[in-house]
């Protein structure tokens, strides 16, 4: 981020480092930008004795720009006003971007057009596969942000339950922001089309992971239909299931990380391997050691006879 400051009145090493712990604090909310194109302009200037200081703040991003203006009888008072006005509207900015999957798609003639005949110079037989497009993670969003957002729920769950983060301290929301509104911005490289899902999983655990680490510098489908049970019908067996997915997942808290994560995409969420792999930037091997590992784990320590729970290691056991 490009950050100016200008002080009109008389600058001291408190206020500036008020105003370099609110930078860190809006940061927060922009690593979603390419730090080159975020522009921060404050002015810090003391008008008059019923006024006392006024701060000006000017944020300008790839996809917009923010201002705002707060005056107080003090320089600290002000700083804090000034920039949670401008934090509140990035907030809202970024729910824009990531409302944007709902916004009315054009028809028309034009897009008939686009269905007509291609050239075979043109197929998928001579070039690449296309990249994902804003069309494309609007078109995901609309089917499956339930399921993203219940991953994201169980991922901060664990963290909590980890004391990596404080009850609350992170919502879903929070995390779903930064995952759409960096899948839309220009600081990741857009992946191949097919690949959109993995793509979004990926971007959801950095989002936990960069605001989970800004916040200690402070301070679908739907599960069931993952593994098929054709007997499962009623409320109570549904109910039963979700108790045994939850079983596994505590179960697993003792197996580690890596070995939770690897089991729970590619058993719950239903991902192959090399999408597992590409999720959590790790090799191929690795995930299906962990897969392994999480196996074992469970088998040896999750006191349930169940048939799903056997279901769930036959499965893993494939892997």
């Amino acid at each position: 981020m490009n950050v100016h400051i200008s002080y009109k009145i008389s600058k001291t090493p408190d206020l500036e480092k008020i105003i370099n712990q609110q930078v860190e604090k809006l940061g927060r909310y922009l690593q979603v930008f390419r730090p080159e194109l975020v522009h921060l302009k404050v002015v810090v200037e003391e008008t008059s004795a019923r006024e006392g200081v006024v701060v000006s703040l000017n944020l300008r991003l790839p996809s917009g720009q923010m201002a705002a203006q707060e005056s107080s009888a003090t320089a600290t008072a002000a700083i804090k006003a000034a920039f949670d006005a401008a934090t509140e509207q990035l907030k809202k900015h970024k729910e824009l971007l990531r409302n944007h999957h709902k916004w009315p798609r054009r028809g028309g003639p034009e897009r008939a057009a686009a269905v007509e005949t291609v050239p075979f110079e043109h197929t998928v037989a001579v070039v690449k596969p296309e990249t994902v497009s804003a069309s494309d993670i609007s078109s995901y969003v609309d089917v499956n942000l339930t399921r993203l957002r219940r991953f994201i729920q169980r991922e901060l769950d664990f963290r909590e339950s980890e004391g990596q983060l404080r009850p609350g301290e992170i919502t879903v929301d929070d995390v779903v922001d930064e995952a759409i509104a960096g899948a839309l911005g220009e600081q990741h490289d857009k992946p191949e089309r097919i690949k959109v899902e993995a793509w979004l999983y990926r971007l959801a655990r950095q989002a936990i992971d960069g605001l989970s680490t800004e916040s200690r510098g402070e301070r679908g489908a739907v599960e069931e239909s993952v593994v098929p049970d054709p007997t499962a019908d009623s409320p109570e067996d549904l109910a039963a299931r979700r108790e045994l997915f939850s079983l596994v997942e505590m179960t697993l808290r003792s197996a580690g990380r890596d070995e939770r994560e690897a089991f729970m995409l590619y058993t719950i969420e239903g991902f192959t391997l090399a999408e597992v792999a590409e999720i959590t930037n790790r090799k191929l091997e690795e995930v299906r050691a962990s897969i392994r590992r999480a196996r074992e784990h469970l088998q040896r320590d999750l006191p349930v006879n169940d048939p799903l729970k056997e279901k769930l290691m036959a499965y893993s056991s494939s892997a």
